[in-house]
């Protein structure tokens, strides 16, 4: 081997604070670190079968894509394979030795005190791969991509301490092997039938069978069996799903360890057929999606089953950029791109539909659940105001959905809706009053609004920095 094939390189700063953290905190929910792993399988996979839409020869090799997992006691070994895109080289610097996601540094700030023993927070920084390190002191990945030479393999090892050892080597099959030499205490993982039951419980709806050694009187045989449901949730009828198998799909579609506050699953048929599964989160996540506008993930975009793009840009305006989910489309040409999305009427229409449902879901929970609605607007009520300003057809949806606090309470945490201040309103009213300020307490206690509380006339109090802006479009309701 040359001494080019081989280098020892260290890993950039932030990586080696989050590896340290991940390593040494994130304990509460250890066996996060399979769900993250097969996520991360399943995603190359699903980056394979949408570049072989342009390049067939990529499948030219290999069987049906999958991933298996393999255990052998004797070693201390558990081994994750999958035969999907793979990475080069210069892909596995890239992706395994830096974090180039600007929500890094607010993901080591919140790791202090009782949040370093939260295990949510694995995933929701695109460091995934890190957690690995929970359970393993070495680990060792092997990977070639799709389209390249037998000798253009790599192998990527590290301790998980501050460097990692790349070398270039012979890799005869497309896609990823990573192996975790595990600890000497957990052995758990290292029993077939608690990885099966692990595999149930975060993986049973990745679109893609994951396999093991069938059992045969309690030890491994020769054959290999799919051990998930291996079909995509949102292609099943509704009828044979229950609460457990959205709730799980939503854990393994977004990274989040809470259970979704509420989901809508829809398939239209006609001229245009597609099907929507859109969820609500509980909690925003400890990301930039909400420090900055251009930051947005969120709807999935398929095409007959085969993954397209994260395209929420396009089927979600930025006001719900919290929505996550799947759009899968019978219709879309499989090679569409993101600039025919952006003139493509069919997706004018399911645009239509995703706001149609958000806005509907959250009618739902904010008429019949009210408290979760107000836990739900805590988080997310300044980035629904926006729609007031960016959706017109839909205003009026969304100025009922809006929550202010009011001189009706006595204290900032509890609010009104405008249907609420309607239906209080003085006898002769014709206006809803408000004020805007720089705190709910400058509000309160302004001389402005003293002849109006003398008059027993209710006023909305404002002080968030959108309010101002959003309320210059609210002429009416």
């Amino acid at each position: 081997m040359t001494e080019a094939a081989t280098q020892t390189l260290p890993f950039e700063a932030e990586v080696s604070q989050v590896l340290h953290l991940v390593t040494h905190a994130l304990y509460s929910h250890k066996d996060v670190f399979l769900r993250e792993l097969i996520s991360n399988a399943s995603d190359a996979c699903d980056k394979l079968r949408f570049e072989a839409i342009a390049q067939p020869g990529l499948m030219a090799e290999g069987g049906e894509l999958g991933i298996e997992i393999r255990w052998d006691k004797d070693a201390r070994t558990l081994t994750i394979t999958d035969n999907g895109i793979g990475m080069s080289r210069d892909e596995v610097i890239e992706n395994i030795g830096t974090i180039a996601r600007s929500g890094t540094r607010k993901f080591l700030e919140s790791l202090s005190g009782d949040a370093r023993a939260d295990s949510r927070l694995i995933g929701q920084f695109g460091v995934g791969f890190y957690s690995a390190f929970v359970v393993a002191d070495r680990v060792t990945l092997e990977t070639r991509r799709a389209g390249a030479t037998a000798a253009d393999g790599v192998r990527w090892s590290s301790d998980g301490s501050s460097a990692y050892t790349l070398e270039t080597i012979q890799h005869a099959a497309r896609g990823t092997t990573l192996t975790l030499h595990l600890k000497p205490d957990e052995d758990e993982f290292l029993d077939p039938w608690r990885l099966r039951e692990l595999v149930k419980k975060y993986s049973e709806h990745i679109g893609f069978p994951i396999r093991m050694l069938k059992l045969v009187e309690g030890k491994p045989g020769d054959a290999l069996e799919t051990v998930n449901h291996a079909a995509a949730l949102w292609t099943q009828p509704r009828s044979e799903l229950k609460d457990e198998d959205y709730q799980s799909f939503y854990k393994t579609l977004t990274h989040d360890f809470n259970a979704p506050l509420a989901w809508t699953h829809n398939r239209v048929e006609g001229k245009q057929s597609y099907t929507l599964l859109l969820y609500l989160p509980e909690k925003p996540p400890f990301d930039a999606l909400f420090s900055g506008r251009d930051e947005r993930k969120g709807l999935k975009l398929y095409i007959r089953r085969v993954f397209i793009m994260d395209a929420s840009e396009q089927l979600l305006p930025a006001y719900l950029r919290f929505v996550r989910g799947v759009v899968d489309s019978d219709d879309l040409p499989l090679n569409v791109s993101r600039e025919i999305l952006q003139e493509n009427r069919l997706v004018s229409q399911i645009r239509a539909a995703c706001c149609k449902r958000t806005l509907d879901l959250l009618d739902r929970l904010a008429r019949d659940e009210a408290p979760r609605y107000a836990e739900f607007y805590k988080s997310f009520g300044n980035v629904l105001k926006e729609g007031i300003v960016e959706d017109s057809d839909n205003r009026e949806r969304i100025a009922g959905l809006l929550r202010f606090a009011s001189t009706h309470h006595s204290d900032a945490t509890q609010s009104v809706s405008l249907d609420d201040y309607i239906g209080r309103m003085q006898a002769g009213q014709e206006s809803i009053y408000y004020l805007t300020a720089e705190s709910w307490a400058a509000a309160r206690h302004s001389a402005q609004i003293e002849a109006l509380a003398a008059r027993g006339i209710e006023v909305l109090l404002m002080s968030e920095r959108i309010d101002e802006w959003a309320m210059q479009y609210l002429s009416e309701y």
